[in-house]
């Protein structure tokens, strides 16, 4: 009877153990995924041809009637 219950204890010890959220490493790699998207979004926000139509956009909106 003893046996039985160690080990359903046991059983319940490692379902409760799981981990469920993300170790030292997977952070880093978000941390660094997200950097790097930022990156690019940047770059792509600051080139020419992105300011250019930004700027179209906004003399658009400002010189409307109302």
């Amino acid at each position: 009877m003893f046996r039985k219950i160690r080990k359903a204890a046991v059983r319940l010890r490692g379902v409760c153990r799981q981990d469920t959220g993300m170790v030292t490493s997977e952070y880093a790699m978000g941390i660094i995924a997200a950097v790097a998207f930022a990156f690019v979004l940047y770059k792509v926000i600051n080139s020419g041809q992105v300011q250019a139509e930004l700027q179209d956009i906004v003399k658009k909106a400002l010189s409307a009637r109302m």
